[in-house]
């Protein structure tokens, strides 16, 4: 028996997620959703402009209001983000695959990894592959009981920046990048952050209602996560060029210089959002790859060789047996600015990138198995930062322990710069640092924007390309303006707030999720009967296969309804 597919076009493939409504263009754009974001990230940027002072204020004091009153949500919620994704992995629903049966993944292995990775983090590992180390090395976190610039300092330094950067950061967007996954490729609903949601509300009640508040909170969450990149892009590529020009590093840099090199750079962004995953951004995320590798081969080979060996295994091994109290310490007895100023702000980072991240991971990470999606998520980028940060941080901290102030040498930004001083070729390696910088920028805004066409066209894969041009200019502008308010502070004062309500939503992610697998019928069957059913469940439209381009679904000879309609 086979049943015709409601709403999806004669050319679709099963198991693409398709606009009940295949309009180009335009008009495929979701009105409601596209016009209430439009309208507040531009709100935002004229308040910005013209109300710098106050919006500066207020800004700062919702973030008090928010770390001290619901901190503990977002050091629980990461927490359990990481002992969810686990489960799904290595429970009964690992061998489940983010597709139809017998269809394999859309890129290589080695693509997948690089655009994820370039995706997930690029800039923040520019950016902090030395400063955070050195800081937490000069400054140890109040929850150390070591005396800065100690040896017990830079061991414990070496552990906080591998939590905040190992598999944390990958846990949160590996959960909302499976329920993507799932729901998109699985179960054939709209690429959208609020399609998981049909398991608990209904389709009706998520297209009609309850998703597009959730849809416009992902975008603007996205926007000013993505523009938080790109504001640390443009503040480290100045300092190089600064550097480069005048010899000295300037401790305060100004905004006009980092505004400079955003309008620059997102010129660049335009044409590689224009065109497309397959061509730009791959290109770009393999580019970061080499580039990458080279960086870390010099800074290895010409550095302290043998620091750096012996520092991998303390450091991996410091983090490992640190992480349970890591995970759990609170600012209950203090330490509150110190949390708000790197862990808080992390996990709201991380969660602010999640529609984007998530949805990106999604977009490329078609027939994997779910075991295989958690471990490529959470193993392999939690590997390559534990190498990136052992080789760059333990360089800066072998070099600040030897008596070079890299953590007091300029702002933030200036730190990678800062060691790569005291190494041969320093005009070379600095100029690959901004080159690499400036191509996470690209790469990283060229994916975002695609993600935020798709979030404003229904969860089409491929949007409209004015529409993704519009959002990598906007999302420019948003990095511009908040350098303009305040700089640093302003970028991480706004990632926070944007990102609070978002945690909530990527916890019904989990529990969608969750309902979801349980009706699938490739789950891993316990012995005994299912609670509460009494014959296998068989909702999952695309649990059978089908001929390529066929747009029917093969039943069961179990006689069902078609899921959704």
């Amino acid at each position: 028996m086979r049943e015709h597919q409601a709403g999806k076009s004669p050319e679709a493939r099963l198991g693409d997620a398709v606009s009940d409504t295949p309009a180009h263009g335009w008009a495929g754009i979701d009105k409601t959703v596209f016009g209430v974001s439009l309208v507040i990230v531009v709100a935002v940027c004229i308040l910005g402009i013209f109300f710098t002072e106050a919006i500066e204020g207020a800004a700062g004091a919702a973030l008090g209001w928010i770390t001290s009153t619901f901190g503990w949500l977002f050091i629980l919620a990461a927490t359990g983000f990481v002992a969810f994704s686990l489960v799904l992995a290595f429970g009964r629903y690992g061998n489940i695959p983010l597709a139809r049966e017998g269809e394999g993944p859309e890129f290589s292995t080695l693509s997948w990894i690089a655009m994820m990775f370039s995706a997930g983090m690029g800039i923040g590992l520019m950016f902090f592959g030395v400063y955070e180390p050195v800081t937490h090395l000069a400054t140890p976190p109040p929850f150390v009981a070591a005396e800065p610039g100690s040896e017990a300092a830079a061991s414990s330094a070496m552990a906080y920046t591998l939590f905040h950067w190992g598999l944390h950061p990958w846990a949160i967007y590996s959960v909302v990048g499976l329920a993507l996954a799932y729901s998109t490729y699985r179960m054939g609903r709209g690429n959208l952050m609020s399609s998981p949601f049909h398991s608990l509300l209904g389709k009706e009640r998520i297209e009609k209602g309850w998703g597009k508040p959730i849809d416009i909170l992902a975008i603007i969450c996205t926007k000013f996560g993505s523009a938080t990149s790109l504001g640390l892009g443009a503040l480290q590529i100045a300092a190089g060029l600064t550097l480069l020009q005048t010899g000295e590093f300037d401790d305060d840099p100004g905004a006009a210089l980092p505004i400079i090199i955003i309008c620059v750079l997102t010129v660049g962004v335009v044409f590689s959002a224009a065109s497309g995953v397959s061509k730009g951004i791959k290109w770009l995320s393999n580019t970061n790859m080499i580039l990458a590798a080279v960086l870390l081969v010099f800074v290895f080979v010409v550095g302290p060789t043998v620091f750096i060996l012996d520092l991998l295994p303390n450091s991996i091994g410091t983090y490992l047996s640190s992480l349970m109290s890591m995970s759990f310490h609170s600012a209950v007895f203090g330490g509150d600015e110190w949390l708000a100023s790197w862990t808080i702000f992390y996990w709201a980072w991380w969660i602010s990138w999640t529609p984007f991240v998530g949805t990106f991971i999604a977009r490329i990470s078609r027939g994997r198995t779910i075991k295989e999606f958690v471990l490529g998520v959470l193993l392999v980028p939690t590997a390559v930062s534990i190498i990136w940060f052992t080789i760059f941080g333990g360089a800066g901290i072998n070099a600040q322990l030897g008596g070079l102030d890299i953590a007091g040498s300029g702002s933030e930004a200036a730190g990678f710069f800062a060691l790569l001083q005291q190494y041969p070729f320093f005009i070379g390696a600095a100029i690959v640092v901004m080159v690499l910088t400036a191509v996470f920028f690209v790469s990283g805004a060229d994916a975002g924007s695609l993600v935020l066409g798709t979030l404003s066209s229904r969860g089409k894969k491929e949007p409209w390309k004015p529409l993704v041009i519009m959002w990598a200019i906007l999302t420019g502008a948003v990095a511009a303006v908040l350098l303009f308010v305040g700089g640093l502070g302003a970028l991480q004062t706004f990632t926070i707030l944007a990102a609070t309500p978002f945690v909530l939503i990527i916890m019904g992610l989990c529990v969608a999720l969750y309902a979801d697998l349980r009706k699938d019928p490739l789950r891993q069957r316990r012995m005994g009967p299912v609670r509460g059913a009494t014959a296998v469940p068989t909702t999952v439209p695309f649990a059978q296969p089908v001929e390529t381009g066929s747009i029917d679904i093969v039943d069961s000879p179990t006689k069902r309804e078609p899921h959704d309609k």
